[in-house]
């Protein structure tokens, strides 16, 4: 830098007194120069300015260093606000994109700052299926539709349903196997789905209630029936089909003729003309001998008693009756079914495909003398009517 008395040589001579007037002895060699040096004025040291610093090299060294270090520190000050500023703006953008996916999280507390959000917000994970021991049972009865109506719950979206008759809580050897080992009977579902069973043996087993309330005792129960002596029929066709054709020497004199191989009325009615209550598809047709024992363990609004002859006659009705049961929205309507003239019966429809029973479901029942059919619809007449009290409904069964 130029000294100072370069500086004076270097100024015009009319504004040299000026000069010397205006320089002054400091520390740090700072140069002050008369502002008539720039413009006319009396000399005076107020109107001095200064022009250039400092004449020292090392002090001009640390004097730049602190007016770098100044320049650095106000330029990082303004790009941390500004990265601030955009990281804030594109979390409040997640913000709003995380409200929509998690639409039942808590959105109320006021955040002080953007980045507390980031703490709270949690990325949700894709739901994944389990197994869940069964939130509802159809329970019985055998021979009245309990298939049927597995497979058509199963229409409903938010309904899974086990694959098989499990008969967990009815037979010995399996309820020893623990729930867990029930548990990994029933099909994979997502959280807010039904899981449904059916063991119809369920109904008429004495253990079996309060073995289901140990498992859970909120689980809803569901009991189809039909009219007592169409039943007691359809079981003895079922288990005459399933009988096992006998060598003929069983059939020759002095050998007995399985029950199988008896006519229904032979077995439904003694020697003497009384009804065989002894005879197992009589003895199940008793409903109201079984029901008490559930209601003995379950309130009544647990159980749904389901008019199967009305299921297969009409089934929408009864289904949206259980819809309401389960907790369940409408789903399953009329376009869900079609009349299948060759069975007789009503066969099933979703989105994709159409689908019957199997061909030993809705089989033909063998004649029946009617003077039988009457006899056995009298007798049920009372214990019909202790059902009715049982569950406080009218199902305008047949009497003759």
């Amino acid at each position: 830098m130029e000294s100072r008395g370069h500086v004076s040589q270097a100024l015009p001579t009319k504004y040299r007194a000026d000069y010397k007037s205006c320089s002054q002895s400091l520390p740090l060699d700072i140069l002050w120069l008369p502002r008539s040096a720039f413009r006319p004025a009396d000399g005076d040291l107020a109107d001095c300015v200064l022009v250039v610093g400092v004449s020292r090299p090392k002090l001009a060294a640390a004097l730049l260093s602190v007016t770098l270090l100044s320049l650095f520190l106000t330029f990082h000050v303004l790009y941390d606000s500004a990265l601030y500023s955009i990281q804030a703006a594109s979390i409040a953008s997640a913000a709003s994109e995380g409200r929509k996916i998690l639409q039942n999280q808590e959105s109320s507390r006021t955040i002080s700052h953007p980045m507390a959000l980031r703490k709270r917000l949690k990325i949700p994970r894709a739901p994944r299926p389990v197994r869940r021991l069964p939130q509802a049972l159809i329970i019985g009865v055998r021979k009245c539709g309990t298939r049927a109506l597995l497979e058509m719950l199963y229409l409903h979206p938010m309904v899974q349903k086990a694959s098989g008759e499990v008969h967990f809580f009815d037979r010995d050897e399996n309820y020893a196997l623990g729930l867990e080992w029930y548990r990994s009977k029933m099909p994979l579902s997502f959280k807010g789905q039904i899981t449904i069973e059916k063991s119809p043996s369920y109904f008429v087993t004495p253990e079996v209630p309060e073995r289901v309330r140990a498992m859970n005792s909120s689980v809803r129960l569901l009991l189809i029936v039909r009219e007592p002596v169409t039943r007691a029929i359809s079981d003895y066709t079922q288990l005459r089909s399933r009988a096992t054709p006998s060598a003929p020497a069983l059939f020759s004199p002095g050998h007995p003729l399985p029950d199988a191989a008896k006519p229904f009325e032979h077995l439904a009615i003694t020697p003497d003309g009384a009804i065989n209550v002894a005879y197992r598809p009589i003895a199940i047709s008793l409903y109201h001998a079984y029901l008490h024992r559930w209601l003995e363990v379950f309130p009544r609004e647990q159980i749904l008693v389901v008019n199967g002859d009305q299921l297969i006659e009409d089934p929408v009705p009864q289904l949206r009756r259980i819809e309401k049961f389960l907790g369940l929205e409408h789903k399953i309507g009329r376009k869900n079914f079609y009349f299948n003239e060759t069975k007789g019966f009503y066969c099933l429809r979703n989105d994709t495909t159409d689908k019957c029973l199997r061909e030993t479901k809705g089989r033909k029942h063998p004649r029946v003398d009617p003077a039988v059919v009457t006899k056995l619809r009298k007798f049920f007449v009372q214990h019909n009517q202790r059902f009715y009290d049982l569950v406080g409904e009218d199902l305008g069964w047949p009497e003759d």
